[in-house]
């Protein structure tokens, strides 16, 4: 019989749902990313025909980032509200505008039906997603992070590169699921809808739950006055050397983000066919979800600045290696995605405890957001047509060199970091929760 007094077991319970219902977004954000990545060629080739493969993917990789430009807007709007009204509207708000992205791309006709109204339809629809992409993370991010107890701060930050891994699995998973039962033509035909139409439901299913999420007690305790909440001004001014320390982490993580899970797998299905693309992304997925919470684990013990300069000077061997020397090969995809994904593990595994300490409270969600969807649109977006396009002519050497540069800008992050005092804060139970109704 359990020793634990039953107000106590009550409260454990509400902090564990709270942490996978704020956790849980990040998976539908990666099941429907992935899969635009997944299904670029199909979509290319129905909304951005053309006589060039090469061109029509340069069509879809430009709608993806322009939905990654918008992230700002979602980072300052999502997160003004975050820090205004609470973690729980702004979440509330994200999956809302995924759901509707994810459905609209389910539905839509394509070019051959409604001619430019279709790519224009898919472009709103990524728009939607950019913004919801850009207040999703900080929002989650900034609750995770107060609910997390001191000492468990990466290992909390794991669940969100689990669920990231999870989402890829599941949408790898469903492609090549979906491939060998229907086959290539029906794929091209209508298969390629199935994955946005899962995604939207799966947002549903979590715009219901998040409506019994709980507030945090430190959002509640630690906030300002209304007035000084979600302040830009203040962001900027009053915090903007906690905002540049926080662009140059970020720099490496939007970077390899845009890189990795989208320009890969279109690659992949290039060189060797969407089979074997599926089953990489399976077989890679399934072993960072085995990985994830050890690697929190060790992020804790060794301090999550030291570790994550490790994970970097990791991905400049590997990761560059992998992309020049990439080949159809089933181990050599495999490697090649691997080789970046851990890394993007390892980052978001420590950014979020690392970032929430140069925020106070009633500007943390826009502290975090604005600089992480700043840089994530300006790197992240235009890393996949960039990618595409140089590849095409001969020089991904200069592209990679260009993602190495972003990575290794940890390093004076690091050293900005370790000189700027953290914000004045009070002591509380970081594991208190109070419903909000």
């Amino acid at each position: 019989m359990s020793s634990t007094p039953p107000k106590d077991r009550a409260r454990n319970r509400a902090h564990r749902r709270a942490v996978a219902t704020t956790v849980i977004g990040n998976f539908v954000e990666s099941f429907d990313w992935l899969g635009y990545g997944l299904f670029a060629p199909l979509l290319a080739a129905h909304f951005f025909p053309s006589d060039n493969p090469v061109t029509s993917l340069i069509g879809a990789f430009s709608v993806l980032g322009v939905g990654v430009l918008v992230r700002p807007l979602g980072g300052v709007l999502l997160g003004r509200l975050a820090d205004r009204r609470g973690r729980r509207p702004a979440l509330m708000l994200a999956i809302t505008l995924m759901t509707a992205g994810s459905f609209l791309i389910g539905v839509t006709p394509t070019y051959d039906q409604i001619g430019m109204l279709a790519p224009l339809v898919l472009l709103l629809a990524r728009v939607a997603q950019g913004i919801s992409s850009g207040g999703e993370w900080p929002a989650a991010a900034a609750y995770l992070m107060e609910v997390a107890p001191p000492r468990r701060k990466s290992l909390y930050g794991s669940l969100f590169s689990l669920t990231t891994a999870a989402g890829a699995f599941t949408a790898a998973l469903l492609g090549g699921a979906l491939t060998g039962v229907l086959g290539a033509d029906a794929m091209a035909s209508w298969g390629w809808r199935v994955p946005f139409l899962v995604g939207g439901l799966f947002g549903l299913i979590l715009l219901v739950l998040r409506r019994q999420l709980a507030e945090t007690e430190v959002f509640q305790r630690e906030a300002g006055p209304r007035g000084s909440r979600g302040s830009l001004r203040e962001v900027l001014v009053k915090h903007r050397r906690q905002v540049l320390i926080s662009v140059l982490f970020i720099a490496g993580m939007g970077t390899v983000g845009g890189t990795w899970t989208s320009v890969i797998p279109a690659l992949g299905q290039q060189l060797s066919g969407p089979g074997t693309t599926f089953m990489v992304v399976v077989c890679a997925t399934s072993i960072l979800m085995v990985v994830n919470v050890p690697i929190g684990l060790l992020a804790d013990k060794v301090g999550p600045r030291r570790f994550l300069l490790g994970a970097t000077v990791l991905f400049a061997l590997t990761g560059s290696y992998s992309f020049l020397t990439l080949e159809g090969t089933f181990a050599s995809l495999l490697f090649t995605y691997l080789s970046g994904t851990v890394y993007l593990v390892c980052a978001t595994t420590t950014l979020p405890g690392i970032l929430s300490e140069l925020f106070p409270a009633e500007n943390r969600a826009l502290g975090m957001g604005l600089p992480n969807a700043l840089t994530s649109a300006v790197l992240g977006g235009v890393a996949p047509a960039l990618a595409t396009y140089l590849g095409d002519h001969g020089a991904s050497i200069w592209f990679i060199g260009g993602v190495l540069a972003a990575v290794l800008l940890a390093w004076p992050a690091t050293l900005l970091n370790l000189r700027t005092p953290a914000p004045a804060a009070r002591v509380l139970d970081p594991s208190s929760l109070t419903l909000t109704k």
